[in-house]
């Protein structure tokens, strides 16, 4: 039995809202964003709440809408890069969901995240930040069932392997 839902994973820039989009039209399913929801639940956008209540504040407003969102069926979840960092998110998402890690080169990331000022934990150095932060996350990541490298494959091609894995599942 295929799972009720797609759960996007990965560092922030690896695509997870583009591919989501392009899966949500495929399936006919919604595109739920986690960040979109914090903002919804907290009444204010994300950077604000991490600039003024800090990021561990903001995990607790994340850790409220995953839960959240995992009660819905047929909908494509775009997670933030941190949310399955949190083995309750993890565990709360997978039940139910196939998820999938979407991998890329810290250098392409950083390529599509130039000029983006609303990703509050870059510095003045995006490649040397995305790299830390990527080693400090590895051992999650890579513990997450499925992988999808989207450094180089276009969008509408990691939605095709993406599908290919939940029809397989």
């Amino acid at each position: 039995m295929t799972p009720d839902n797609i759960v996007l994973a990965g560092f922030m820039g690896t695509g997870k809202t583009s591919v989501g989009r392009i899966l949500s039209a495929r399936l006919n399913w919604p595109l739920v964003d986690t960040d979109t929801v914090v903002e919804e639940l907290a009444g204010r956008p994300v950077p604000e709440i991490i600039r003024v209540e800090g990021e561990s504040v903001f995990r607790r407003w994340e850790r409220e809408a995953c839960k959240r969102v995992a009660t819905g069926k047929q909908q494509v979840v775009a997670t933030g890069g941190g949310a399955l960092l949190d083995p309750a998110n993890r565990a709360t998402l997978a039940d139910g969901g196939l998820v999938v890690c979407l991998t890329c080169h810290p250098e392409e990331i950083a390529r599509r995240l130039e000029g983006d000022e609303t990703r509050p934990l870059l510095d003045h150095d995006p490649v040397t930040r995305i790299r830390q932060l990527l080693d400090a996350r590895a051992t999650v990541y890579d513990a997450l069932p499925h992988h999808v490298d989207t450094t180089t494959g276009s969008p509408e091609q990691v939605a095709d392997e993406i599908l290919s894995l939940w029809r397989q599942a």
